[in-house]
């Protein structure tokens, strides 16, 4: 969706009401009143062949009459009559509209559910839809209240988003007596059109939005959602709540189609992985609210406590500690400083106890210390009820100190406890705009919800080590391993296809042999050695635990061919229809000492494929016996994997001899994570168990099951190789023309610090110094299905590598067109580099379908300009801007 129609929708001009009533309790009734008691400037044109005029208001009786086109219709009529509206909305020139009517998916008009009718329509049009199902939307800064909520949301920096109209109502009924304000509050509905990401993608980039709250129920399409996520979490903090923990609780609501219940594990991975903060319920959801609302960014993510009382002060430290958070440190210039105006028996270092009889003049000399000190990043004020001097008191006198202070002061938090007074005067907090809340553990809770997300943001921009060089990595023997076994029909990979397979990627397993008989397979086991593992092979059987169909040490010849008769008889009863292509056999690996585990691909039917790590034997839960993580997976996403299953006990402590080596499992992960992602027929994969032994990782049983390709999308575009192009520089310099990676940061960062003044100054337009480590990280660490930049890679003396060269190009979210920048060292000058990349960006932008390509260098940068021309860009030198402009048109 172009962002200039979201644009339409969020700030229309103009406003139409269909269905308007003069009939109280109706939806066109409350429509129209929330719109005239806004402060909306343009008109609002009820439409109604019943009335004259609504609310005061002429009355049209057609959407025909009106007299000019509505760049928003808010439709309040029943739900069939929805998409003939939507055609005659369209007919007469509107683009976007509002569709208040519930239950269109349940409907059906000849054979057709209304709601599809309803899109159907609306694509004939290129029309937008907000709903079904949806209460409306509002946007107080220009006065906006196109919905039927029963309160009008106040101005402020906060966009909502929630597919409960419930929740928006709850949510708006909290923030009004608190004061809190948004930029836009929006409910999707159903969302059958108008949907997260695209919502996502306008917030990320509007000034007048600070921070995003999302309430969701369910995600339609994972791989826009996160495309849109991660890159709006990159300029602002998002929140979100999740409800459906169960498929249960999604059944209830009745509104969510099967293709649309992901498991609440992955959703959790997917969130963590978009740079996003998750929350448990509403209230959590509140208290964060209240922070960002009134909260500055954090900047330490350690807490000083200022306190007239040990119990409060307990409360938040131990609410703190439990949630990973830490107390900060006093100097001793500033415990010097407090101990002069602390009484007798109170306390000076952190949490700093004023006592119970504490004056308000006591909390201002205390707090004017504490918003001195430099140490001190966060302050949490807290205050228990005194029979002495009202809360409201209190709040007044830590009001004014904090106001007149000036410069950089810490970020400040207060939780006035108790009600009555305390009441007042956490209003009086929320009036000057300083975060408050009833109990130490909310205050607390809430700071930690920025510490995490702050956190989040920190680990989705550290640098992934390098994949260990020597790793195999035959990607062509093995797609001829899986495109032949695709091409068989077969549901699975036999034996004799996994263990090449594996092999291809440097994963170890035990050695193997087949037999087609019980006797054959006595035979082979004599020839491995004993003991050894027995194990049917049958495509039609998923589990073989169920006809005992494994079967572990057995020590004679004899007792396989037994065991191997029993099986036969034992399918030949349970799955009569089941064809048996044989056995196999593998020699008992020493167990003793060991980790065993369990490494699984499962395909979720919203966020694709992902990667479970858990101990061997267990449930592939995502919630209780497994971590989760969504591939792409580099080394240091890897780790995460592995300190999460270690931290949450999904792997536990054996108090092994040996340690387990997290970094061989490390890269086992990644070398999983390249089968995924290399072969899209494979739609899952289990490894059970995996023999973990020091450094030594050994595959003991996998499954491998195939299917359609087209049935399966990574949520997040990985590295796209194929784009990988080896050339020759006039100098006869070998280099490779790749997209840039994560791993290329350190190569990046003394290509930067090698960029001639002039070379940095025509690429940034200002004296730009070195780039620091975000920097570097934003510019490796992209998003493939948005933005693309291309290196020139080469090789030094020593074999590692050095970038020469750097095209990059941002797509808007639409696709339509692109932004590009070129530089090059100055040392590669004249060697044709800068032709070859920006060629190999326009072949890139032609593929991708975008229609045109534009770029601005200096006036004084010639050669860029020539370079540009040269390829067919029309080029115009603004002498007002002082800049040339350049622009590739594709079509």
């Amino acid at each position: 969706m172009s962002l200039k129609h979201i644009d339409k929708l969020l700030h229309p001009s103009s406003v139409a009401v269909i269905g308007a009533s003069n009939r109280a309790n109706r939806p066109g009734n409350a429509v129209m009143r929330n719109l005239l008691q806004a402060s909306f400037a343009g008109p609002i044109m009820p439409v109604n062949p019943k009335y004259s005029a609504i609310n005061g208001v002429l009355a049209y009786g057609s959407i025909n009459e009106l007299p000019v086109v509505p760049d928003l219709a808010i439709i309040c009529t029943r739900a069939d009559r929805v998409p003939s509206i939507i055609e005659q909305l369209g007919e007469f020139g509107c683009r976007n509209a509002i569709v208040i009517a519930a239950g269109l998916s349940q409907l059906e008009i000849d054979g057709t559910t209304v709601q599809q009718a309803m899109l159907d329509a609306a694509h004939r049009w290129q029309m937008r839809i907000l709903g079904p199902n949806s209460i409306g939307l509002m946007v107080p800064r220009i006065g906006l209240n196109a919905s039927y909520a029963h309160t009008a949301a106040q101005p402020g920096k906060i966009a909502f988003i929630s597919q409960s109209s419930a929740v928006c109502t709850t949510i708006l009924d909290w923030a009004d007596k608190r004061s809190i304000g948004f930029s836009h509050f929006i409910a999707l509905g159903d969302g059958a059109d108008v949907d997260y990401d695209e919502l996502l993608d306008y917030l990320g980039r509007d000034g007048k939005t600070s921070a995003i709250l999302l309430y969701v129920e369910s995600i339609r399409s994972g791989r826009l959602f996160m495309s849109a996520a991660r890159a709006a979490s990159v300029h602002k903090p998002i929140l979100v709540i999740k409800t459906g923990h169960t498929l249960q609780s999604l059944e209830a609501a009745a509104t969510v189609a099967p293709d649309q219940v992901g498991a609440d594990g992955v959703y959790d991975a997917a969130f963590r992985r978009a740079g996003m903060l998750r929350v448990g319920e509403l209230r959590e959801l509140f208290a964060a609210v209240e922070t960002l609302a009134h909260g500055k960014p954090i900047h330490g993510e350690r807490l000083t406590v200022l306190t007239n009382g040990v119990g409060p002060a307990l409360m938040a430290v131990d609410t703190l500690i439990s949630n990973g958070g830490r107390l900060e440190t006093l100097s001793e210039e500033t415990q010097q400083r407090l101990s002069e105006v602390v009484p007798v028996g109170g306390r000076s270092a952190n949490p700093v106890n004023l006592l119970g009889d504490a004056s308000p003049e006591l909390y201002q000399q205390a707090l004017e210390i504490l918003l001195d000190a430099p140490e001190v990043d966060n302050l949490l004020v807290l205050h228990g009820p005194s029979a002495l001097v009202s809360g409201e008191t209190y709040a007044a006198k830590v009001i004014q100190t904090i106001k007149r202070k000036s410069g950089r002061i810490p970020n400040v938090l207060v939780a006035w406890m108790g009600e009555g007074a305390s009441v007042a005067g956490r209003q009086k907090f929320s009036r000057a705009g300083i975060a408050s809340f009833r109990t130490p553990e909310g205050a607390v809770g809430a700071f930690m919800h920025m510490v995490q997300y702050r956190r989040n943001q920190k680990l989705l921009l550290e640098t992934p080590e390098s994949v260990p060089a020597g790793i195999p990595h035959d990607i062509l023997s093995a797609r001829k391993i899986v495109n032949l076994a695709h091409s068989r029909g077969d549901n699975q990979l036999n034996t004799e296809d996994i263990v090449p397979l594996l092999q291809a990627y440097g994963i170890k397993t035990l050695p193997t042999s087949t037999a087609l008989t019980p006797g054959e397979a006595a035979l082979q086991a004599s020839s491995i050695g004993f003991p050894v593992a027995l194990k049917i092979v049958s495509q039609d059987i998923l589990h073989k635990s169920e006809v005992g169909g494994v079967v572990l040490n057995l020590h004679a010849a004899q007792e396989v061919h037994q065991t191997a008769e029993n099986m036969l008889k034992r399918v030949a009863t349970t799955y009569p229809q089941a064809k048996v292509e044989g056995f196999t056999l593998q020699q008992m690996a020493r167990r003793a000492g060991a980790y065993e585990l369990r490494i699984a691909v499962k395909n979720d039917p919203v966020f694709g494929p992902v990667i479970l790590l858990g101990e061997a034997g267990t449930e592939l839960d995502t919630q209780r016996h497994t971590v989760v993580a969504l591939p792409p997976l580099n080394m240091a996403l890897a780790r995460y994997l592995v300190i999460q299953a270690l931290a949450e006990g999904k792997i536990r402590d054996h108090n092994l001899q040996q340690p387990l080596n997290r970094h061989a499992l490390e890269v086992l992960l990644t070398q999983v994570n390249q089968i995924v992602i290399d072969h899209p027929e494979i739609q899952e994969l289990d490894i059970n168990p995996l023999l973990a032994s020091g450094a030594e990782l050994t595959v003991l049983d996998i499954s491998v099951k195939l299917g359609d390709p087209q049935t399966r999308q990574l949520a997040i575009r990985p590295y796209p190789k194929e784009l990988e192009e080896p050339i020759s520089l006039k100098n006869g310099r070998e280099v490779v023309l790749r997209p840039i990676r994560p791993e290329d940061e350190a190569a990046h960062r003394e290509f930067d610090r090698r960029l001639l003044g002039a070379d940095r100054y025509n690429r940034y337009f200002a004296e730009m110094p070195s780039l620091g480590h975000e920097q570097l990280a934003r510019q490796t660490q992209i998003d493939y299905d948005r933005e693309m930049a291309f290196i020139a890679s080469a090789k030094c003396e020593d074999g590692s590598e050095e970038t020469l060269g750097v095209v990059r190009a941002l797509m808007d979210p639409e696709n339509t067109e692109g932004e590009f920048a070129v530089v090059v060292r100055a040392d590669m000058k004249g060697q044709g580099l800068g032709k070859r990349l920006l060629l190999k960006m326009l072949n890139y932008c032609r593929d991708s379908g975008i229609d045109y390509l534009t770029g601005e260098t200096m006036l004084q940068n010639h050669g860029m300009a020539g370079l540009a021309k040269s390829l067919g860009f029309a080029v115009k030198r603004d002498m007002e801007e002082g800049v040339i402009t350049m622009r590739f048109d594709f079509k």
